[in-house]
């Protein structure tokens, strides 16, 4: 037990001579860019006001679930939406930067991502909605997961489950740096 308190004192002491942090030293970039869920209800039988929210709980599942799997591996999601916003307006169109990829990955290698990760809910009748999530590397633009996911029952409940486990899966090939497309379980 003395022992164990001598190397516990030791350890401290030696802890004391490392330096300090460097003032305004950069934090590495973050490995994964997540941009907001896109909702698309066009298809759908019936289009109601609160389809919108469905898209507002995925993105905050799909963070929620990533920065507490990856932590600062994730890149910050207003520094996401605001690079969103400029590369959509640089590569021009109509569309919004989280449903086409091309300004997905602009995103991510402006924030320096290794990896950017998009995905859409679409409805296609009150109780049958689907999932779509692509994790999709930027350098090359190989997409390395394209899942889709058919969720029936409650949306809300059925929205929170496909998309947290598609954040699972995308944390595991994250976390191990695959640069392979894993096999859907």
């Amino acid at each position: 037990m003395q022992s164990m308190i001598c190397f516990a004192r030791a350890a401290l002491a030696l802890l004391s001579f490392l330096p300090p942090p460097l003032a305004g030293a950069q934090a590495a970039p973050p490995a994964v860019a997540v941009l907001d869920v896109a909702l698309y209800t066009a298809g759908a039988n019936t289009q109601e006001a609160g389809d919108t929210g469905r898209a507002v709980l995925a993105t905050a599942v799909l963070r929620h679930v990533l920065d507490s799997l990856l932590g600062e591996r994730v890149a910050d999601a207003s520094a996401v939406r605001a690079q969103a916003r400029t590369s959509a307006a640089a590569i021009g169109g109509d569309k919004a930067c989280n449903v086409v990829v091309a300004c997905a990955r602009a995103t991510g290698g402006a924030l320096g991502a290794r990896w950017v990760v998009m995905a859409k809910v679409s409805k296609t009748s009150n109780l049958i909605w689907l999932l779509t999530g692509q994790l999709i590397e930027v350098s090359t633009g190989r997409i390395l997961m394209d899942d889709t996911t058919e969720l029936k029952g409650d949306p809300e409940a059925m929205i929170g489950a496909g998309v947290r486990i598609f954040a699972e899966r995308v944390s595991r090939m994250v976390r191990t740096g695959s640069a392979q497309a894993a096999p859907r379980p």
